[in-house]
């Protein structure tokens, strides 16, 4: 945080230091780093940041003059928050509207709800995942975060004023505080369900709340104008020893946990703010060696601009990313993207930022425009970046209110994919076949695939996995020989979908029960179902991971339940998202426990094949299903075989 300009608080540089590590958490996140998938944990430390900087001005305010300047704090959060965040919506629509305008019919919804502080809600309300997004995600993604610490903003201070005049005591006020956390923090764990999409509780300003408040907490009992310039060594290696603690928890969070362990819904969060809240203290007080090291230059320097990396960084990332990556991660692509995301916060802060917080922008224009009347010419530099300053705006709008005239961008559908190709899944020949209800579902990409290991692929001669081989050495992919699919069920997503022609080709008579943005927590009711019906049969291929992770007691117990089947198949998955490892870990694991259980890799044989899919990176094209069919039709063909000798 700058350095305060009314002069009565105090700079506490360590701060901005915890804000770098935290921004760049975020940052490894958004990167799909596989060794942070905690890094959005990030966004959890600015929450108590927040909290805690928010209420301590407000409450020294109250101790000051007896009452909160309400139109005062609120108008300098506008100032501080807003001028950027217009800048950052500006440039970046101008850029789609040139660049990629089939995104522009989802920009709308995002920019209005960001611009409002909602965005959060608006995301809940048309269902939109924070974690499985298929298709080009919005630039916009990030500002969820934003719209929830806005809203405290808008209601902490009238109810904290209330507070203040009802419990005027310092620990009757923090009781009702943390009775609020209490509440906030029994929404989350309620309201998540496990095996499920946890965006809605992600989202929630009810349900992320607690952190908020935990830093308000902390700023009653540990009022930074308050903290003694002095200490005795004990207390300051105390005090260190604290901070430590809080910061090494952090850290094994965003190294160890992921978005969909439900121990983060259960009660992780809050560990998380607790920590945070830790270091907060640690790094408030004057003494604190701690502070000093996370006060060192660069750091500072980066967490004075982490407003700034926040914004344009997750934009830089979506929009130099191709849609479709097979290769992995590509480290020299990430270190880019960071640097022009530093570049651009700095550039802001420079340009925007300062010179708006400080209330100098229209003095700084007008001493502008004197020395170039006094010079009698304005240098060609000042002539360009004037007229970029007006162009951007207007191509800006020009894209947010064309786009409505498009017939085709209005089918696609915001972070999930397009919705023509989904209702043209959905409308194949093969639906749930044991469950016409659930081809009912809201079309949107949330697809799903499989793992099987490389050892239950062989193809002939230099032929890939899924190839054949032809006489004269050329390969061509071509379908196996038709083999009886009787008494096969395929159990899978949208992916299965786009596959079910081809298996049905490869396996005659087999039965594709897929359902778009199906979990592998589902798959038990659809075995029940067959059960009952007793029409299980005698292999069962299972393609589910795409929408998300699941538990390796959930695939444990699933597998038992078909522990009389004759052949198992599971396929792995490959999906341009964080929990792509997880998934494809826990069933390449489980599998081994199984003796009837086959495991296909996909992951293996789609590596570095980007034209097997489609532009969300997850869906099939018809070459990419065409392979993916023969893979799990090969790993059928045991069966088959044991068929006809019986």
């Amino acid at each position: 945080m700058p350095k305060p300009l009314n002069g009565k608080g105090r700079y506490m540089p360590g701060l901005d230091g915890l804000r770098a590590l935290a921004v760049f958490a975020v940052i490894v996140y958004h990167l799909d780093v596989g060794w942070a998938p905690g890094g959005l944990l990030g966004v959890g430390v600015f929450f108590v940041l927040s909290g805690y900087l928010i209420t301590d001005i407000l409450i020294a305010q109250w101790k000051r003059s007896g009452q909160i300047d309400w139109k005062d704090f609120w108008l300098r959060r506008v100032r501080r928050l807003m001028p950027a965040l217009l800048v950052m919506v500006t440039v970046v629509t101008a850029w789609v509207t040139l660049f990629d305008r089939s995104q522009l019919a989802s920009l709308r919804g995002d920019v209005l709800s960001s611009l409002l502080y909602v965005n959060n809600w608006w995301r809940i309300f048309h269902e939109v995942s924070y974690f499985s997004r298929f298709g080009p995600p919005s630039p916009f993604g990030h500002f969820w975060s934003l719209a929830v610490e806005e809203q405290f903003y808008l209601l902490w201070p009238p109810l904290l004023f209330i507070g203040l005049r009802l419990a005027p005591q310092r620990w009757r006020l923090l009781g009702l505080t943390l009775a609020l956390a209490l509440v906030s923090a029994l929404a989350m764990a309620l309201l998540y369900e496990p095996g499920t999409d946890p965006s809605r509780v992600y989202y929630g300003t009810d349900t992320r709340a607690f952190a908020l408040l935990i830093g308000a907490a902390l700023a009653m009992i540990w009022p930074s104008g308050k903290l003694s310039v002095k200490a005795a060594p004990q207390a300051r290696l105390i005090l260190d020893s604290i901070g430590g603690a809080g910061l090494a928890i952090i850290a094994a969070m965003i190294w160890l946990v992921d978005q969909y362990d439900g121990f983060l819904y259960r009660g992780g969060f809050v560990l998380l703010s607790v920590a945070t809240a830790l270091v907060v203290a640690a790094l408030a007080h004057p003494v604190s060696r701690l502070g000093k090291a996370l006060g060192w230059k660069p750091l500072r320097w980066l967490g004075v601009r982490s407003y700034g990396i926040y914004l344009w960084h997750y934009p830089v990332i979506v929009l130099t990313s191709p849609a479709v990556n097979t290769g992995g991660t590509d480290i020299v692509r990430g270190i880019l993207q960071i640097g022009v995301s530093v570049i651009l916060a700095a550039l802001s802060y420079r340009f925007v930022e300062e010179p708006i917080r400080n209330g100098g922008l229209i003095n700084a224009w007008r001493q502008m425009r004197a020395r170039e009347i006094r010079r009698g010419r304005v240098p060609i530099g000042r002539k360009i970046a004037s007229v970029c300053m007006l162009l951007v705006p207007v191509i800006s709008l020009i894209g947010l209110t064309s786009f409505a005239s498009d017939t085709t961008a209005g089918l696609v559908s915001h972070d999930g994919g397009d919705l023509q190709a989904d209702k043209a899944a959905l409308s194949s020949p093969v639906q749930d076949s044991a469950d016409s209800s659930d081809s009912a579902e809201s079309p949107g990409w949330r697809p799903d695939n499989t793992f099987l290991p490389e050892d239950s692929v062989k193809s002939g001669g230099t032929a890939q996995p899924g190839e054949i081989s032809k006489p004269n050495g050329s390969k061509a992919v071509e379908r196996v020989k038709p083999e009886s699919g009787q008494g096969v069920n395929a159990i899978g997503d949208s992916i299965m979908l786009d596959v079910a022609s081809y298996l049905q080709d490869l396996l005659p008579g087999i039965t594709i029960d897929g359902k778009v943005g199906r979990q592998m927590s589902q798959a038990q009711d659809v075995i029940d179902r067959l059960k009952s019906k007793d029409e299980l049969g005698d292999a069962v291929i299972i393609q589910l991971g795409t929408n998300g992770t699941f538990s390796k007691k959930t695939l444990v117990t699933l597998l038992h339940s078909l522990e009389n089947v004759r052949q198992v198949v599971l396929v792995n998955t490959r999906v341009p998202h964080p929990w792509e490892s997880n998934v494809n870990s826990t069933l390449a694991e489980t599998a081994q426990q199984f003796s009837n259980v086959t495991l296909v890799d996909w992951y293996a044989a789609s590596a570095d094949k980007d034209s097997y899919f489609s532009p969300d990176g997850v869906h099939l094209v018809k070459e990419g299903a065409k392979v993916y069919a023969s893979l799990v039709a090969e790993a059928i063909k045991p069966l088959q075989s044991g068929n006809a000798g019986s």
